[in-house]
Formats: C-alpha cells, sequence, structure tokens
C-alpha cells in the first residue's frame, strides 16, 4: 500500500445530519437512522473503500462502483425530503467523479502522485523539459505526418499500445517500490503516448472520409 497522507476515514466519525448518531466519514448512510448522508472530503480511494494504490482491479471496481449506485439510485428517493435527495445526488456525483479517475490508468497515475505530494502539471509532472520524452513526442508525430495509409496508421497504433503496455508496468513497479520521481517521468511519457493514439484514430477517420 502506497503511504499518502490522508486520515482514516475508517477511524473518523461524523454526526448524522438527522439524527447527530456517529457514523464512519465515508458511509453512505447513517448506522443509526439510515439516512443519507453529505459526500465526505476524502481521497478517491477512501470514498470507494480501496487501498491507494495504482494496480486497480478494474473488474472489480466496476462492481464496487455499480453496486454504491444502486443504492443512490433516484427511485430510492422518491418519497424522501427534498435534503435527502439532494444529499444522493451529491453522493452519486462524488462517487462518478472517483469512479471515472480510477478506472482510467492516466487518471488515476496522475491522481496518485498528486496524493503523494508532488505537483502536476498540465503537461505532466513538472517534466515537461525531459528530452528524451519531447524527441520522442516529435518523432512519433513526424511519423504520424507521414502516413498516408491505413496500414501505416495500423502499424504506427500497434507500436504505440507496446509502448503504452511497457509504461504501465513500469508504473506499477514505480508507485510500488515509491519511486515518485520515476512514476512522473511515466507519468509525463503515458500523457504523450495517450495523446497520439488519440491522434491516430483522428488520421484514420480522415483518410475514411
Amino acid at each position: 500500500m502506497l503511504d499518502v497522507n490522508t486520515q482514516s476515514p475508517e477511524t473518523h466519525l461524523k454526526p448524522c445530519w438527522s439524527c447527530k448518531g456517529p457514523s464512519p466519514a465515508t458511509a453512505l448512510f447513517c448506522h443509526t437512522c439510515k439516512a443519507v448522508q453529505a459526500p465526505a472530503s476524502v481521497d478517491h480511494f477512501a470514498r470507494l473503500g480501496m487501498e491507494p494504490t495504482f494496480d486497480v482491479d478494474v473488474a472489480a471496481l466496476d462492481r464496487l462502483y455499480f453496486d454504491l449506485q444502486r443504492q443512490l439510485h433516484p427511485d430510492r428517493f422518491a418519497t424522501k425530503a427534498p435534503k435527502e435527495k439532494a444529499l444522493s445526488q451529491r453522493q452519486a456525483t462524488a462517487l462518478n467523479d472517483a469512479y471515472e479517475v480510477l478506472k482510467n490508468p492516466l487518471m488515476r497515475a496522475d491522481y496518485l502522485v498528486h496524493l503523494l505530494g508532488i505537483d502536476v502539471l498540465p503537461e505532466g509532472c513538472n517534466l515537461v523539459h525531459d528530452q528524451s520524452i519531447l524527441m520522442e513526442a516529435m518523432e512519433m508525430r513526424e511519423k504520424l505526418m507521414m502516413a498516408d495509409t491505413q496500414d501505416a496508421l495500423n502499424a504506427i497504433q500497434r507500436e504505440t499500445k507496446t509502448e503504452i503496455d511497457d509504461v504501465l508496468s513500469a508504473l506499477s513497479l514505480a508507485f510500488a517500490g515509491h519511486d515518485i520521481q520515476g512514476a512522473c517521468r511515466l507519468t509525463t511519457r503515458l500523457k504523450y503516448l495517450d495523446k497520439m493514439m488519440g491522434e491516430v484514430r483522428h488520421s484514420r477517420a480522415r483518410l475514411m472520409s
């Protein structure tokens, strides 16, 4: 487990807005009166009851997320007071935000680096001036500009997919080894590779039109 400096939500209790009874900060519903609670100020992993790690079991994440969202389905609150309806919607939104980040490897890596105390620029992990990454991005873009057939684009896509898989494996090792600077560099590279995949799809659509 990564050492994230956040208060343990499992041991932190807060009073229910309705009955004032104590419940864990991340609980969807009060343990005493069962009223839906406001979403707590916790990180995405804690919100979903997960340990902070890059190696997320996406299938398990899906099951957990959809189970929680079923508990917050609007039909369950059709006869509730306006405050409970509003709180259930806030909880659903907070869960959705957490799920969207944690299911995506790039967003998850970016988020983990944030949790570990390193500022992440939009360009990537304060390492946007890494010359090797910039050179690789330039070479990939030049190759894409020269690709004028679907076969050429398919080859670039396969190459990029292989590079992405390698980076994801390296990210897993970097986070597991608490190599945050290494994770930053890999996250920056993953951003470029992810962007390249999007440009390949755009070029393929352009050739087909």
